[in-house]
């Protein structure tokens, strides 16, 4: 790979100094999911006053903002999420979670990696640049959730409906999730896999331990479950996209007694499967052959999430190719792609059609006691983002897909 049409301009100091602003303005705010606190108060003033249109609106609490700018008939959006996991023992926190500190040349702060520290980027990238925009080609939008971290049922779900009943829907999204391992553009995630999880309940009958002959010992057919669950072959994946496992999350017989042989088990499992597998061929694959080892088994499914990919050559023009060529400028390096990791809300956005990249900072102290970012690792996130907006936005003609 080479580089194709790099974009000249001298990087701003003053981008810096908005881009920590953003960062105080953000992460001092105790976002804990569902709860937004104010933030998206805060985006909404912020880009207002660049010209854009905010519609707001609250799902089952969960606060949701879709910003728009333009009337361009190819639409590009980053998408984020403003609430963040609960900080665990503050006493253990090298300062407050909620009052980013800058030590050593890293800020500390909950969320200032996973995400308030890629939103803040990404806005001061925007602030930088949307003046040389050409606005009758092109529309953006910002998409932000307070729900990202929790169930996910009433925030970037609900946002992609609202998109898809107005015809809004975008081509391109950027998704602010902390993606890169060593240091910032070493690695984006052009997908994920898919995930379910399951509870099973197991019957048996109890009894007491030295007559086994007249009990059903729940807790050995749980076992053997278990070990068949854990010897299904699964594909091995690729180069791109890892292969599909299943996890063993636990399994009880709740309140014991060292002479009662337990007459009911419950067994939970995990599957993160690839883009070869459908969340009903799991289902059905697991279920029917539940069903030839135990007779008195019920399975609860759980948290179901579909997997995404996006390919490097979608469309007519790629937004990896985009990225990579942004990060290669910032980097002098090529990223390299990953699918892994856990979910993320970019499953919903590319659903509906639309080329997905996720492109943060590292993920190495994400939802971590003293959760920190490197200052240098911020300044090139928004390096990059201002240079992949001027790529998308300025310099090159995109045709919506």
């Amino acid at each position: 790979m080479s580089l194709q049409n790099p974009i000249t301009f001298t990087f701003s100091d003053q981008a810096y100094g908005e881009m920590r602003r953003h960062i105080d303005g953000l992460v001092s705010k105790a976002s804990i999911t569902p709860h937004d606190e104010g933030c998206q108060d805060y985006l909404a003033d912020k880009l207002e006053a660049l010209g854009f249109s905010i519609h707001r609106f609250n799902h089952y609490g969960v606060s949701n903002l879709i910003a728009l700018v333009g009337k361009g008939a190819t639409r590009i959006a980053f998408a984020g999420h403003t609430d963040v996991v609960p900080t665990g023992d503050i006493a253990l926190w090298q300062s407050h979670p909620f009052q980013p500190t800058e030590v050593d040349g890293e800020i500390i702060g909950r969320g200032i990696a996973d995400m308030k520290g890629g939103i803040a980027a990404m806005l001061a990238a925007v602030e930088t640049t949307i003046s040389e925009w050409d606005l009758s080609q092109f529309s953006f939008m910002f998409l932000f959730t307070s729900d990202e971290e929790g169930e996910a049922e009433f925030g970037t779900k609900s946002i992609v409906q609202y998109l898809e009943d107005n015809h809004l829907v975008p081509h391109y999204c950027i998704v602010g999730e902390p993606s890169a391992s060593a240091e910032t553009g070493d690695v984006i995630k052009v997908g994920r896999r898919g995930a379910i999880s399951a509870e099973l309940t197991i019957k048996g009958k109890q009894g007491h331990a030295a007559y086994p002959q007249y009990a059903n010992n729940a807790a050995h057919t749980a076992s053997d479950i278990a070990s068949w669950l854990n010897h299904l072959s699964w594909d091995s994946g690729s180069d791109d996209f890892p292969g599909t496992s299943l996890q063993i999350t636990g399994i009880d017989t709740g309140q014991w007694t060292d002479n009662i042989i337990p007459g009911e088990s419950r067994l939970c499992f995990n599957v993160r499967y690839s883009h070869a597998y459908t969340e009903a061929e799991i289902r059905e694959r697991i279920e029917n052959g539940l069903a030839q080892i135990q007779k008195d088994i019920t399975i609860d499914w759980q948290r179901p999430c579909t997997p995404y990919f996006t390919q490097a050559d979608a469309g007519e023009q790629s937004l990896i190719t985009e990225v990579e060529q942004a990060i290669y400028q910032v980097c002098h390096r090529f990223p390299r792609l990953s699918t892994s990791g856990g979910t993320s809300d970019g499953r919903f956005i590319a659903a509906s059609g639309c080329q997905v990249v996720e492109l943060g900072v590292p993920n190495k102290t994400i939802h971590q006691i003293n959760e920190r970012v490197k200052v240098t690792d911020l300044q090139r996130l928004l390096d990059i983002y201002q240079i992949l907006l001027r790529r998308l936005l300025v310099n090159r003609s995109v045709n919506a897909v």
